[in-house]
């Protein structure tokens, strides 16, 4: 009798898949362990596997759309059975909707008088995905469809946005005029007549919208949740980093080691966190649960948005070690390629955009921890030093605190000690 593969909860989170890719199609044969589709959830991509043996019968949920948990995703059989009964009896309800990825973009322009004319009830209706208007050109206009869609594979898309190249623009030469990869890669403005400044037209309104994707709707309400039941509190320190420069420096000039200040932050925070258990601790609504491990996640913006993946027991490990964890998890973090273990169990949370000229802000706790610390960048400024003001470098990290777990005279005790790791790295090692 032939098996129903349905759509797998491959994350905590998960309500609904997205199917990346099939590696197999409908006739060819499939054996246990056989990859069968690449599914993305809301926070990566992941291989799934065949649990059966049969034939590829059907397919429920096509490449690039979005199906429930549980739904439908595949029926193996053997060759020639009849599956109509069988999807008659599992209830296959799904209603397959566009991703973000493969969403076709309409072109839309909004005139003033079109604004003046639009009634209320019209104003209300969801808007349709737009795309900022430019010049149109005879290449974009023979690959639109009638009611002015433009298709692009989500790779495409991916690309196309890394390098602002509007898909207006690009002749698809995939099947039905899709844009594929190499439309992007051999894509010649100057030859298409594009222009490098993407403005509306003068007198004419314009806007971009997109859907939102699996990842964003998981950041957004589980923050969400987090900003409006938890109250938090802001503990900001100023910290001295000439010490840690030189140290930085020395040792990233033996034996080819090399590690980051954030690597210098993640370690001192796991040595504070020794200090201050309570700090290392989760709101559980009836009870606090004081972690005696400490896992950190370290915060990593990704396309889509932002993954925490987690150095375990970051305490007994060294510099060198969180470096190439960190490196390590961002480059598969960019990629997709995390696992759910690798996202999960975080105690406390570290978010660092130092690297982007960022001098002081303030995050949002990451459930379930009791806080997280907003890292800025090293900035050189005049300080006292003996009586005496001289250049200096120093870094600011806010300490965000739900109050439900951490006092403030606690979350200052941490900070104290992490400055004083910080100021003096020997510290943090012995």
């Amino acid at each position: 009798m032939a098996e129903v593969v349905r759509m797998p909860k491959l994350s905590d989170t998960m309500t609904e898949g997205v199917v990346a890719e099939w590696h197999k199609k409908v006739g060819d044969k499939v054996s246990e362990g056989d990859l069968l589709a690449d599914i993305e959830t809301d926070k990566a991509t992941m291989e799934f596997e065949s649990f059966y043996d049969g034939v590829l019968l059907y397919i429920g949920v096509e490449k690039g759309k979005a199906a429930p948990v549980n739904d439908v995703l595949a029926i193996i059989g053997k060759e020639g059975e009849d599956v109509s009964a069988i999807l008659a009896e599992a209830g296959n309800s799904t209603v397959q909707k566009e991703t973000e990825e493969e969403a076709p973009i309409e072109k839309k322009v909004v005139t003033p008088a079109a604004v003046v004319e639009k009634t209320a009830e019209e104003i209300m209706q969801p808007a349709a995905v737009v795309a900022t208007v430019h010049s149109t050109t005879q290449a974009s206009t023979e690959k639109q469809t009638s009611n002015g869609r433009i298709f692009a594979s989500p790779l495409a898309r991916k690309i196309a946005e890394e390098k602002g190249i509007d898909l207006a623009m690009i002749s698809g030469s995939g099947e039905n005029n899709r844009i594929v990869k190499k439309d992007i890669e051999n894509f010649v403005p100057a030859a298409a007549g594009a222009t490098t400044i993407y403005a509306a037209p003068t007198g004419q309104e314009s806007y971009t919208e997109e859907p939102v994707s699996q990842m964003r709707k998981t950041i957004a309400n589980r923050l969400a949740e987090s900003k409006f039941t938890a109250p938090h509190f802001y503990l900001t320190m100023e910290i001295d980093m000439d010490n840690a420069i030189a140290a930085r420096k020395v040792i990233n000039a033996e034996n080819g080691v090399k590690i980051s200040f954030n690597d210098m932050v993640i370690k001192a925070s796991a040595a504070a966190l020794q200090r201050h258990p309570k700090i290392n601790s989760s709101w559980l609504g009836d009870r606090i649960r004081h972690n005696e491990h400490i896992h950190i996640g370290v915060a990593v913006a990704v396309p889509d948005g932002l993954l925490v993946p987690v150095i375990r027991f970051t305490n007994t490990k060294g510099l060198a070690q969180i470096g190439a964890e960190v490196r390590d998890f961002a480059a598969r973090a960019k990629d997709k390629k995390l696992q759910p273990e690798d996202w999960q169990g975080n105690t406390f949370t570290i978010s660092n955009l130092g690297m982007y000229g960022i001098e002081e802000f303030t995050a949002i706790i990451n459930p379930p921890d009791a806080c997280i610390m907003a890292v800025g960048g090293i900035k050189q400024v005049p300080v006292v030093k003996n009586g005496e003001i001289v250049p200096g470098n120093v870094m600011k990290v806010t300490l965000s605190c739900d109050h439900r777990v951490v006092d403030g005279a606690t979350g200052s005790e941490f900070l104290r000690t992490f400055k004083q790791l910080m100021e003096n790295p020997v510290k943090m090692i012995i």
